[in-house]
């Protein structure tokens, strides 16, 4: 089948590299305009656009689905697979191609449906997750699914980052073998609200201010948001006065006698209370310096290392 496909950060390069090494044609690339990264806050652009460029695919980067209706121009689809890509498609586009637009969304739909299931499904405490395949529709993340994958366990110290790099493996398969199937008149769509999963729940973007961490909760629930969090948009806190990013834990340390947000600094690590019990700190980065480990920052720290807020 001739795929245009729509996708944004390198999670989605997997499904798009997945898509080219198949029997389908990729005619087309859709991906976000270039946009300021760095230090220097220069122009860059996504990594599905770099993938493509050098593979030579053709590449459109419009701001606004909405309102750029002829987007898909002569490139004659039969599909559109999308993996991250970020906009919203407006209603005209969707009956395009003869079979839709389809994406593969990282959870168990119609468990985290929004913009950031993987990060919910750990902040949750979630020991399961998944990638499913569905026919975009108006709603969000509501269209009718056509393949899930077997249940993916959450790894007890995963974050967000390494998670989601497994299942980008896993709906890359996924996406391929959907298309596939709609190819050779195999596909069955099931509407969401007949799958039993557990229910509709949502997974809302995670701002920066939204990553900064409440030492005065459950540790347990401190740890999974720190996860959740890294390494996008990543946890942070406020140590003498300065932001300082917090990478994933080595390790929490149940202990009634914690003091939430109190710092504990020893020879081969540093602590951070949190309610009934200990965050064990791994990697850090205070603002302008490197990352590093958690005791060599300390050690090397000048000010005082008493208490995050």
């Amino acid at each position: 089948m001739r795929v245009v496909f729509a996708g944004t950060p390198d999670v989605a390069v997997t499904s798009l590299v997945a898509l080219e090494e198949s029997s389908h044609e990729v005619v087309g690339v859709l991906t976000r305009p270039d946009a300021p990264a760095g230090r220097g806050r220069r122009l860059r652009a996504s990594p599905v656009k770099m993938h493509a460029e050098a593979t030579g695919i053709e590449v459109r980067t419009p701001s606004n689905l909405q309102r750029e209706a002829d987007v898909l121009g002569d490139w004659t689809p039969d599909v559109v697979a999308v993996v991250a890509y970020g906009l919203l498609v407006a209603a005209p586009l969707l009956t395009i191609p003869p079979f839709g637009w389809v994406n593969a969304h990282f959870s168990l739909l119609p468990a985290w449906r929004g913009a950031a299931p993987v990060q919910h499904a750990i902040g949750a405490g979630q020991t399961h997750t998944g990638v499913t395949t569905f026919s975009i529709d108006e709603g969000l993340d509501t269209g009718p699914i056509l393949m899930r994958s077997d249940p993916v366990s959450i790894g007890d110290r995963e974050d967000a980052g390494a998670l989601l790099a497994r299942l980008a493996v896993i709906g890359a398969t996924l996406l391929v073998s959907t298309i596939d199937a709609m190819e050779g008149g195999e596909s069955h769509p099931t509407a969401q609200d007949s799958v039993d999963s557990g229910g509709v729940s949502l997974a809302s973007r995670i701002s920066s201010d939204d990553a900064r961490v409440n030492w005065s909760g459950d540790v347990l629930d401190v740890d999974r948001w720190i996860r959740a969090c890294t390494p996008d948009p990543g946890a942070w806190t406020i140590i003498d006065g300065q932001r300082v990013n917090i990478g994933t834990p080595q390790a929490v340390v149940v202990d009634e006698r914690a003091s939430p947000g109190v710092i504990q600094v020893e020879k081969s690590q540093v602590t951070i209370g949190a309610r009934g019990g200990f965050i064990v700190l791994g990697e850090v980065q205070a603002t302008g310096k490197k990352t590093m480990a958690a005791a060599d920052w300390a050690r090397g720290y000048r000010g005082e290392l008493t208490r995050a807020t």
